[in-house]
């Protein structure tokens, strides 16, 4: 939907209005739906829409203070100011007389309050600029029956009503009378042209708590009479507990108890009602209580634990087999088949073929898995940093037997998340703790507790498979073999589904005993990889320019009436276009090398120029130049900090990231040996957005998963060699070069 005025149609039992605040004032929230599709036209009847998503409020005091309730977690994409912004500009307030607070889990006003998919902003745009207008149309409409005029003879700028005599009142002038009106079932949404906020760089609303070291996060919550617990789990993934000895752990200074749980969460496994988030562990644990989480810490050591073996204790020599197994094999899933791709091979007067891997990643949050819960008879309080409230809520009342409306869930900032705090495991964790000792809580994961069991980016391989005949590509086809499934959804939809006549996509996967989920660009984070390097390798076969044969492949999908496919090939063309511009490509200086991908992932069209010089031998990753259509930017400077990071992130875990299992313990269990980008690696990140008129997309993922592919062809570049494993570091000989066998 375009972000064009618009006359909005409203129902009023959909709307949610109340002046019972206890500091008085007015609350307005309204139903948030499902991002429309482009080509629908306002007006929009709301009675119509599918309800499934949050509330957003607005809090007008009668001293005209504006507080604007962020209900989404905060994970660093910056949502707690974004949202609030869309609000405020329709609302018409001056932002820095807004305040801004984090909204708790709350069902009945709020639906889809989650951080992932880089969703929020898209679902919610709509929605929160017709909060705010109509709020804004109820304090207008206050203010002319006070002055006994039309409505229509009102200006309003930055909460302050002024009648045609230039006479005025502030928000908090009428704010009591408007709460006594009828919702109005017609507001106008402002034209981009007369935005205020929208579009200009505004500070993160945390910033001054952050650097002054302010209670923002999971673990800085403390209450009277918290105890800290830490949790002694398996060591291996395909281990349970068998037996325990805790004597001398309860002797240590500031142990107050120890304890087993686990029974209830193992009751609940295999139930097809609990949430696909829960991760619930099939193993019992034993736990510390203690005063402190040092104490819990070294107690936890102390403890003599026994483990039997329950499945395989997999390392990563059987988990490659298996994978090859499944890529050679022939039961695979089909996920979408155009044409005759086994023909198309067969006549073509080239095939290329090549597989492309992969390793599991961890999540290396900088905050680690942290839960407060404090459970009695009446109520269950919970507070911690989730990306999935409503989930976790639901999977403790069934973990515990309670009804779920027992339970109070706030959400604190979270200290990096990434996917991993999708899944709930450590808040069932605390939760059953809590429930045993009926005393508040808090588990403290360590940072090895969070690296050796937790969930995982899981490994996986590609075989791709291209069809050249007559200097065209005729057939394209996916394979994936993933450990516990991957690649379901969308996927077979992006680029370059409906570029290619006989193009196919297959999956297969096999079941592992190792925890496995969503890492940051869920699916396409090493497939975009993959995939462009794959691309490069065309064109070299092809004899063709890598920019040509993209914007060749893209012109074929455009009118298309094939409503599968999900990316736009005119605001793909129209990134990689501003990208080849932006980065110089083809005219870089002597000595740098550069590699370019195009790519559409989580609702965003990006491209990427990767520059690349050797220095002592070694490849080094000076720049990479990305260019980001995620329609209108809220907030460029938050933006901006989301696309460097996003880059930066790829560009680190595809260069070193590298993880594995010996008999299913992980080889890492903390930075000393789990190798990340280091501040002097971090290349310079030129970002630059595509400037329209177009609902906003997301942000916080799309700009990671082309780096990898941008790095990979500038090495080729660089080297003439190419890449077809993460991370592209492991073998630093493999890199050494000598300045002679630089080809350009």
């Amino acid at each position: 939907m375009s972000a064009t005025s618009a006359s909005i149609t409203f129902s009023r039992r959909n709307f949610l209005r109340t002046s019972s605040l206890a500091s008085g004032g007015l609350l307005i929230g309204f139903n948030l739906f499902t991002a429309c599709k482009s080509d629908v036209k306002p007006p929009i009847d709301l009675a119509e829409l599918n309800y499934k998503d949050f509330n957003a409020f607005i809090k007008i005091a009668k001293n005209g203070a504006v507080t604007i309730f962020s209900p989404n977690p905060e994970i660093g994409q910056g949502v707690k100011t974004a949202m609030p912004m869309i609000i405020a500009e329709e609302l018409d307030v001056a932002w820095d007389k807004v305040l801004v607070e984090q909204g708790v889990l709350d069902t009945e006003n709020y639906t889809r309050q989650v951080a992932g998919g880089s969703q929020s902003i898209r679902f919610s745009w709509d929605a929160l600029r017709q909060t705010g207008a109509t709020a804004k149309q109820m304090l207008v409409n206050a203010a002319a029956a006070k002055w006994g005029v039309d409505a229509s003879e009102l200006s309003v700028s930055e909460g302050v009503i002024t009648n045609a005599a230039g006479k005025t009142l502030g928000y908090g002038d009428v704010v009591d009378a408007a709460a006594k009106l009828e919702i109005p079932e017609n507001v106008v949404l402002k034209e981009p042209k007369d935005y205020k906020i929208i579009g200009t760089d505004q500070v993160n609303v945390d910033i001054d708590k952050i650097i002054t070291g302010k209670p923002l996060f999971g673990l800085d919550y403390k209450v009277d009479g918290m105890v800290y617990a830490a949790v002694l789990r398996p060591p291996a993934f395909g281990q349970e507990l068998e037996s325990y000895d805790a004597t001398e752990a309860k002797t240590m200074p500031g142990v107050i108890d120890v304890i087993k749980i686990g029974e209830k969460a193992k009751a609940l496994l295999g139930k097809e009602e609990i949430n696909w988030t829960a991760q619930l562990s099939p193993s019992e644990k034993v736990v510390v209580i203690a005063k402190t989480t040092w104490d819990a810490f070294k107690a936890k050591k102390a403890i003599k634990a026994q483990w039997k073996d329950t499945s395989t204790l997999e390392s990563t020599e059987y988990q490659d087999k298996k994978l090859n197994d499944l890529l050679d094999g022939k039961e695979f899933t089909t996920l979408r088949e155009d044409g005759d791709v086994n023909k198309a091979f067969a006549q073509a007067d080239n095939v290329l073929e090549r597989t492309y891997e992969s390793p599991f990643l961890p999540h290396n949050c900088m905050e680690p898995m942290n839960f407060f819960a404090h459970v009695t008879d009446k109520k269950i309080h919970l507070v911690g940093p989730i990306q999935t409230p409503e989930d976790a809520a639901n999977t403790v009342a069934e973990l515990l037997g309670r009804d779920v409306k027992d339970i109070h869930l706030e959400m604190t900032r979270q200290g990096g998340g990434f996917g991993r705090r999708l899944y709930g495991d450590f808040v069932y964790e605390a939760a059953e703790i809590a429930d045993a000792i009926r005393k508040p809580v808090k588990m403290v994961s360590s940072r090895e507790d969070d690296m050796t069991t937790g969930v995982y980016r899981p490994a996986i391989k590609y075989r791709i498979k291209a069809a050249i005949k007559g200097g065209k590509l005729t057939g394209y086809q996916l394979k994936e073999a993933a450990i516990n499934g991957n690649m379901y959804g969308l996927i077979p939809n992006f680029f370059p589904a409906g570029a290619v006549e006989n193009y196919r996509v297959d999956v297969a996967n096999y079941e592992s005993n190792i925890t496995t989920g969503a890492w940051r660009a869920p699916y396409t984070n090493f497939l975009a990889y993959a995939e462009q390097s794959f691309f490069d390798e065309i064109a070299e076969a092809m004899d063709m320019d890598k920019v040509q044969l993209r914007l060749d492949l893209l012109e074929k999908v455009k009118g298309t009436t094939d409503e599968r496919i999900q990316y736009n090939p005119e605001r793909l063309q129209a990134v990689l276009k501003m990208a080849v511009d932006k980065s110089g490509w083809g005219k870089a200086p002597e000595g740098t090398y550069q590699g370019v991908v195009a790519y559409y992932c989580h609702n965003s069209h990006v491209a990427e120029v990767a520059d690349v010089q050797i220095e002592n031998g070694m490849p080094v990753v000076k720049k990479v130049t990305c260019v980001v259509d995620c329609g209108i930017v809220i907030n460029p400077l938050g933006a901006k900090n989301q696309i460097v990071g996003g880059v930066i992130d790829g560009v680190g875990h595809a260069m070193y990231g590298q993880f594995g299992f010996k008999d299913g313990v992980p080889s890492s269990n903390n930075y000393d040996t789990y190798r990340l980008i280091r501040m002097n690696e971090a290349p310079v990140v030129d970002a630059y957005m595509i400037q329209n008129e177009l609902s906003p997309t997301g942000l916080g993922e799309p700009a990671l998963p082309p780096a990898g592919g941008a790095v990979a062809n500038a090495l080729r570049a660089a080297t003439g060699k190419r890449i077809y494993k993460q991370p592209f570091m492991e073998d630093l000989d493999f890199w050494r070069v000598e300045e002679k066998e630089i080809i350009g």
